[in-house]
């Protein structure tokens, strides 16, 4: 048995601290993006979650020039960018797209020019490929307490406005006649949304960081009709994704020794992998559905 088990497994990875890391933050970063990933893809705001996570890049590149913690950076731009788009938003409700996009822009521009003095004043391009790409194993343990609770915040703020937010989030104009403040449940949303995208930027990047949110929450719609059913399968897939990309991720130092391949690549694989093959089960089922029709 043991035998068996590390020929699949290397050793040392459940001893090592850095994999212990990596499996705590990724883990809250998968269930609390898989959750509000459910809602942010019936809602049509896709866009505007990946705009976010682009937008915190900004913040994670100024925190590496400051020396402060990452996290804290990817959180604050984050924020700043939800109340923003949703403000200039309700103002402007037919141009909320075109509102993201030149926000987003904003956003970018400013981590170029971060990114750029990290660059000349570090002569390093870590920062860049850490904040872009995400570095698991390379994440301090001292940002787990804050990981944590910025985890437990918003999947707390999901059960407390579960109800009015599963309605906006499927009829709007429904929700607005039951009396339900929709603008202000929009908002509360985006800054959620805000809290998932800081903690999956920081663990596969800003950049492929929207696969985190987006990916499984798409997955497990396709599988389910339930929006109950569909929060819990999101999350136990981002769960999965995660962890086996760290598990492939510590195998491969031994693949190409000295040079293990990007946590973020494996676990953004297995999500299209993933959406591929529950592509093609949806296809069977509607398939089957046909012909006993006919």
């Amino acid at each position: 048995m043991s035998s068996l088990l590390h020929s699949v497994v290397e050793a040392g990875i459940f001893s090592s601290d850095p994999v212990r890391t990596a499996a705590i933050i990724g883990g809250a970063a998968a269930v609390v993006s898989g959750v509000i990933g459910v809602f942010t893809v019936i809602r049509g705001q896709s866009f505007a979650g990946h705009a976010l996570a682009d937008i915190s890049s900004a913040g994670g590149s100024l925190s590496f020039l400051l020396g402060i913690n990452p996290l804290a950076g990817f959180l604050g731009l984050a924020l700043l960018a939800a109340a923003g788009i949703e403000f200039i938003g309700i103002r402007r409700a037919r141009e909320r797209d075109l509102i993201t996009g030149i926000i987003l822009g904003a956003g970018l521009g400013l981590s170029a020019l971060f990114l750029y003095f990290d660059v000349i004043t570090h002569s390093t391009t870590g920062a860049a490929v850490s904040v872009m790409f995400g570095s698991m194993f390379t994440i301090p343990p001292s940002i787990i307490p804050l990981a944590l609770i910025i985890g437990f915040g918003a999947l707390f703020m999901v059960a407390l406005l579960y109800r009015p937010l599963l309605l906006c989030s499927l009829d709007s104009e429904l929700a607005l006649v039951s009396g339900i403040r929709v603008r202000l449940i929009g908002l509360l949303h985006l800054l959620i949304l805000a809290l998932a995208v800081a903690l999956s930027a920081m663990t596969v990047g800003a950049v492929l960081s929207t696969a985190l949110l987006i990916g499984p929450a798409a997955i497990a719609l396709r599988l389910v009709k339930r929006p109950g059913q569909a929060l819990i399968l999101a999350a136990s897939i981002g769960l999965i994704t995660t962890w086996g990309g760290i598990f492939l991720a510590y195998d491969s130092f031994y693949w190409t020794p000295g040079h293990g391949w990007p946590v973020s690549f494996f676990i953004v694989s297995l999500i299209f992998v993933l959406y591929i093959v529950t592509g093609w089960i949806q296809w069977l089922r509607e398939a089957g559905s046909c012909s006993q029709v006919l």
